[in-house]
């Protein structure tokens, strides 16, 4: 007799005869999609429910051990409940991508129906097994101990706040505009879609990081039922796509050489996913394994491998100015460091994932990327469509975090393969092991930093190789690479520097964007190195940053004449006295990021309004990736236009309804589009002057403005090249405890105008963590080119190891004309905290600390000793073994 599991769901009796993943049941069959797959390992908590009253992981139980228990999702809170999470998280500014946010929530219930006034601390280990890799954990832990003060009659809920009642313009504390759908679960990302008659999609990937593709046998899975498909390189119009360089095989044909783990080299589409793993299991692939190329020195190396055909050398950058060789000759002092940085994963909480529909003539894609025209323009390219792109329409659903990772195309090109094959819907998603194996990380950097000042600690030259391992394909290894050389000097105010950057292809996995894109490896490297200059010239860290700091009016190493707003000296007044009250257990470090694309590219912001049933209805298609964009552009439209918040709706985001604003990268969407939103928006309001304020009387109406700043290329023959619109500035200082942790960090900022006061902060918090992660926990460990982490190892902060994060905002009385003044905050946030920790420990213990993660600190992974077995444990095991060979 069939066994039938019985359960209760948000006060609902359910059946199920079928055993499987309580998640997989709780969406697929239910279709409570509050109850999220970021890793089905057990590792990252958005998946976290109620089972009779204690927080649990829903990707670790299944269907019978669920028998006769009581469940609770999001979509089971009552509505006080629901009414006081989303005020309390949307206050406290807790939401950024949204992905983590309903398992925090759960995790928050559990906690408060039995203890409804929690501390800090019982937060923090209430939520420790929940990862957020946006905010920090701060935001979210003042937001649990909010929600528990309204559901405790002790805090009111401000509706005002809510519905922007109490003013949304620039400046104001502006409620994000997503807050309830990302905080209850019902806002839709792409693997939330569930329609009738889609089938699913996945590849057969390589586990070899360098072999030949002998053969591949699809007869097999064509039989199993359900298959509706196997594709392969053959079957693709043009089997290349690439974000610049179109290097990347859509999947590897019979002949050719796999360039890393995960390469795909079939695509099999099924009706449903169990159909979907037994086709994949049953294509039969030939390999012919070869050595692979395992890092720079391999690749650089005399008849090495070519990883492709035009040779390994992936680009190149000589970046120069004055003469650092006679500089450095003529210094007072000295330093020369070799540095060494690992790839990092993204780690962002929501796997990739994308939904395509055939269309006549065309392909419809919903997708989770960093910008619908870049994806448009790769899928296009595979089509033979570089003529016809608005063949294909793309759509963002929500973006569970992307942080540079979402750049390329990882699935999308592979749905609408699928797509078009079959005739019908098709969702393709990576799992995360996928996901950790093959999408692009940030680059692993080996360097060398010669830097040199005068007796007074001037700073008068520079002079350094960096390499960069771009792995298997080059995604952006020329901006990336190009950024890191660039931004190598520091914000700093000397002219000598002679910076060599290369970057290589290997056979690890591919690495491209990462936020702080390139500039969190070389500046790490240049502030180490002005510690121990400090050390020589006999003042302390923080003076010779600020004897060096670039101001107004003076020149920075690239040339460019630093601009009025910039406050890069105000930061550090601003920490000076933190530091040098701890600063035999404390560190510095400044940091600089550009705002926009810049060198000479044409970088523009593009809006358009219409007025719409009385509505003014803003078109960007920007992606906002969890760092509240949509938010900011609908302050800028309100402030300009002069409309409420009620008369202002940001539409969706979609290559055929939006005009391209470009790519969220580069911390460049506040600014760049941001200005062209606040361009269509005093437009509008001209008019509505004209019309006595009557919003109706406009009604059908049209707007359209396109901003472009024009920046100068690299390596122009000017005096004073502008390379970017803008910088950002920043300090930071990290104070360490007796026994070593970090203990507090101060971040001063000079990002402008500061739009949103509420989200700023989460965006700072989020990028001191990260930061501190890369200097001291994360790490990629690869073994000839295969990665061995799982989520839960990569190293990710969790909430119960955060030290105490103080942001601080400078804004001079000058800015520039520009979005209201505003720079951005999304990457600069993330650069300098690493080194102010490594700054900390030299303090501490005098030792120079060039390979991240750091060694010698507490936070230091000890290598694990083999545990000694029993004589009982000996005797099982030898049993065991013989009765294994018994039974073969």
């Amino acid at each position: 007799m069939e066994d039938v599991y019985t359960f209760t769901v948000n006060g609902c009796q359910v059946s199920t005869s079928e055993k499987k993943p309580l998640l997989r049941f709780l969406r697929d069959d239910l279709h409570l999609t509050s109850v999220k797959d970021g890793c089905s390992q057990g590792a990252c908590g958005t998946c976290t429910i109620v089972v009779d009253g204690k927080a649990q992981k829903a990707c670790v139980l299944n269907t019978a051990k669920a028998e006769g228990k009581t469940i609770v999702t999001c979509e089971g809170l009552t509505d006080a409940e629901k009414d006081a999470f989303v005020y309390a998280f949307g206050a406290k500014g807790a939401v950024q991508c949204g992905f983590c946010t309903p398992g925090m929530v759960m995790a928050a219930k559990a906690l408060i129906d039995g203890n409804p006034d929690p501390s800090e601390d019982d937060v923090k280990k209430a939520i420790k097994n929940n990862i957020c890799r946006c905010t920090g954990y701060k935001k979210i832990i003042e937001a649990i101990q909010l929600a528990a003060a309204v559901l405790r009659g002790e805090a009111p809920v401000d509706e005002a706040l809510e519905n922007g009642a109490d003013g949304f313009g620039v400046g104001d504390l502006a409620f994000r505009l997503d807050v309830r759908e990302k905080v209850l679960g019902y806002g839709q990302y792409p693997d939330d879609i569930y329609e009738e008659g889609m089938a699913h999609a996945s590849a057969v990937r390589t586990p070899h990081p360098r072999a030949r593709v002998v053969s591949i046998d699809t007869s097999e899975a064509l039989e199993v039922p359900g298959v509706l498909a196997v594709l392969t390189a053959g079957d693709v119009p043009v089997n290349k796509v690439g974000h610049l360089q179109q290097d990347w095989d859509v999947m590897i044909a019979e002949g050719d050489v796999t360039r890393c783990v995960g390469d795909a080299v079939a695509l099999v589409v099924a009706e449903n996913e169990r159909a979907l793993e037994e086709g994949k299991r049953a294509v039969k692939v030939e390999y012919e394994v070869l050595e692979p190329v395992r890092n720079v020195h391999e690749a650089a190396a005399e008849g090495a491998p070519a990883v492709h055909e035009g040779g390994n050398l992936c680009q190149q950058r000589h970046i120069t100015r004055g003469d650092a060789k006679a500089a450095l000759a003529e210094a007072a002092h000295t330093v020369t460091e070799s540095f060494t940085t690992p790839f990092t994963e993204h780690a962002f909480l929501e796997p990739e994932c994308a939904v395509a529909w055939p269309t006549e003539g065309g392909v419809r894609i919903v997708t989770t990327d960093q910008s619908v025209f870049d994806t448009r323009k790769e899928v296009a390219h595979m089509f033979g469509w570089d003529d016809e792109p608005e063949r294909v329409v793309v759509e963002n659903a929500l973006v569970g975090g992307g942080f540079g990772g979402k750049e390329d195309v990882s699935v999308q090109h592979l749905a609408v393969l699928a797509a078009r094959a079959v005739g019908r819907p098709v969702k393709a998603k990576l799992t995360r092991d996928e996901s950790i194996r093959f999408h692009p990380k940030r680059h692993a950097m080996e360097a060398t930093f010669t830097v040199g000042c005068n007796e007074d600690g001037i700073l008068v030259g520079l002079d350094c190789d960096v390499y960069f391992d771009t792995g298997a394909y080059a995604s952006l290894c020329g901006p990336v690479l190009e950024r890191a050389c660039t931004h190598a000097p520091g914000p700093y105010c000397y002219q000598n520097t002679d910076i060599r950057g290369y970057g290589y292809y290997t056979n690890n996995p591919p690495a491209g964007a990462f936020r702080g894109f390139g500039v969190c490896q070389t500046e790490y490297a240049l502030e180490v190195c002005l510690d121990l200059l400090a050390e020589k010239a006999g003042i302390s860290p923080w003076e010779i940053r600020y004897r060096n700091a670039i101001e107004p009016g003076k020149v920075l190493p690239n040339g460019q004449i630093a601009d009025c707003s910039t406050a890069l000296k105000e930061t550090l007044e601003a920490v000076r006295d933190v530091y040098e009250a701890n600063a035999d257990h404390a560190g510095v470090a400044c940091a600089m990021k550009n705002a926009g694309v810049g060198v000479g590219l044409p970088d523009k912001g593009r809006a358009r309004i219409v007025v719409r049933d009385g509505v003014a209805c803003v078109y960007c298609a920007a992606s906002d990736i969890g760092q509240g964009c949509k938010t900011v552009f609908a302050q800028m439209a309100c402030e300009a236009s002069g409309l409420p918040l009620d008369k202002v709706r940001m539409m969706p985001v979609s290559s055929e309804l939006g005009p391209d604003s470009g790519t969220t990268s580069g911390s460049r969407q506040t600014l760049i589009s941001g200005e062209a939103v606040r361009m269509v928006a005093a437009d509008l309001r001209a008019d509505l002057d004209a019309a006595g304020g009557d919003l109706a009387a406009l009604e059908g109406r049209e707007y359209y403005e396109e901003f472009f700043d024009p920046t100068d290329k690299l390596g122009a023959d000017v005096p004073y090249p502008k390379s970017h619109v803008a910088y950002g500035f920043a300090t930071s200082v990290a104070i360490l405890d007796e026994e070593g942790y970090v203990d507090q960090i101060w971040q001063a900022h000079d990002s402008g105008k500061v739009v949103n006061p509420i989200a700023i902060q989460g965006q700072i918090e989020g990028g001191v963590l990260m930061s501190m992660g890369y200097g001291l926990t994360e790490d990629f460990p690869l073994k000839d080119c295969v990665p061995t982490a799982k989520y839960g190892t990569l190293g990710l902060l969790r909430a119960d190891r955060i030290p105490d994060i103080h942001a601080i905002y400078v804004e001079k009385d000058e800015l520039l004309p520009f979005a209201y003044g505003a720079k951005g905050i999304g990457e600069i946030s993330s650069i300098p905290t690493a080194q102010a920790i490594a700054g900390a420990y030299m303090a501490r213990d005098g030792k120079v600390r060039n390979k991240l993660p750091m060694e010698d600190t507490p936070y230091a992974r000890k290598p694990k000793k083999a545990a000694k077995m029993t004589p009982e444990q000996i005797a099982a095991a030898m049993a065991a073994k013989k009765a294994a060979k018994k039974a073969e």
